[in-house]
């Protein structure tokens, strides 16, 4: 279904419509570039031809235990995981494994909802809140192969749960009481990452503003694809914010994390873990200590996928620069002060752009 709505440039037409549509072919805008497309082994049930090795999976059960020792090791993973990889799973995290299959399960129930109901949510490029299927308002961009509905969780003045879905009825009462424990683990992590600076376990909190973060959910949905080696689900790019915590659906894998040496890691979700990555002010703040990475989804012929990112960010009017403790004579200031607001406006003309975003930051001095 095409659908005309204020300020995109062009009609906007769900994904999932197409899907259940019945088509046999994507449409041209969908079609990515050769070099940008996966490559499938098996276009039936999306086998990659990728090395078999994947992201850190990481138990967190030991980072507050009296065990100086696991903790130690604890530590030192997390931060291996932070410098060569950009991403790594969590178990053990603290967040109720029931709690997390709800909300897949109410978000997939959402997605279900007959068109017309979504539609009293559409979104529009100026907050990007509600019911979605194209990110940047670039006309006649290649657009990905998946509809979400994104909404802000904080700072508080920003969330309006009334711009929530109120069917499945249960949605609202679980966004509320899911975000606030991943906060929570957001803020362990915090800790964690600070401490592996070699800084005070506040120090990278305080720089995002202490309580004063920011913080958003979207909700994806990757309907089934006739040709998913012709298309992506969401094209390559690194998250703009701080961190981001993934629930993935287990039981269709589509994330891929991207190597240096420019290869391709199929993540494989581990059951009741979240998928940790870093994020572009991560980068910016350790002075490229830890490193944001491009990372992409793939869609599936014969499957439909459901995950819900979790964002992380600094307050949105604070100067965000590397930490001066990370900043010495051999290793000066890498990135040029911007506010997150300034940042991420950059990703909302232009839509998932690489690292060129993070990348024209770069101290030319």
């Amino acid at each position: 279904m095409t659908c005309l709505q204020s300020g995109w440039p062009e009609p906007v037409v769900r994904v999932q419509s197409l899907a259940e549509g019945g088509i046999t072919a994507i449409p041209e805008r969908y079609i990515k570039p050769a070099n940008d497309r996966p490559i499938l082994i098996n276009h039936n049930d999306n086998n990659l031809n990728l090395n078999n090795n994947n992201i850190p999976v990481i138990d967190l059960q030991h980072v507050y235990s009296n065990n100086k020792v696991l903790r130690d090791e604890t530590l030192i993973r997390v931060s291996d995981a932070c410098r060569n990889w950009g991403f790594f799973q969590v178990v053990n995290h603290g967040v109720s494994h029931e709690l997390m299959s709800r909300m897949r399960e109410v978000w997939r129930g959402f997605f279900n909802l007959p068109l017309e109901m979504k539609q009293e949510l559409a979104n529009n490029p100026s907050t990007y809140e509600g019911y979605g299927s194209r990110l940047g308002v670039e006309k006649g961009a290649i657009l990905d192969w998946s509809d979400y509905f994104f909404l802000n969780y904080l700072p508080l003045h920003l969330r309006n749960p009334n711009k929530w879905p109120t069917l499945p009825t249960s949605c609202r009462d679980l966004v509320a009481e899911y975000g606030n424990e991943v906060v929570k683990l957001c803020g362990r992590l915090m800790k964690i990452l600070s401490l592996n600076l070699g800084l005070g376990e506040d120090q990278l909190q305080n720089a995002f503003g202490g309580e004063n973060i920011g913080a958003t959910m979207r909700a994806n949905f990757y309907p089934k694809c006739p040709q998913p080696d012709l298309t992506l689900g969401l094209s390559s790019h690194s998250d703009p914010g701080g961190i981001t915590l993934l629930l993935p659906d287990e039981n269709v894998a589509g994330l891929q994390v991207r190597r240096a040496d420019g290869s391709w890691v199929t993540v494989k979700p581990v059951p009741n873990a979240f998928i940790v990555n870093i994020g572009d002010q991560i980068q910016v703040l350790s002075n490229a200590i830890f490193k944001s990475v491009e990372h992409r989804v793939i869609v599936n012929s014969s499957k439909e996928r459901v995950s819900l990112a979790f964002f992380y960010n600094p307050k949105s009017d604070i100067l965000i620069e590397p930490i001066k403790d990370l900043v010495t004579e051999d290793r000066p200031a890498l990135y040029q002060p911007m506010t997150y607001d300034q940042y991420r406006l950059y990703i909302r003309i232009k839509g998932p752009s690489g690292k060129k975003q993070v990348e024209s930051l770069m101290s030319s001095t």
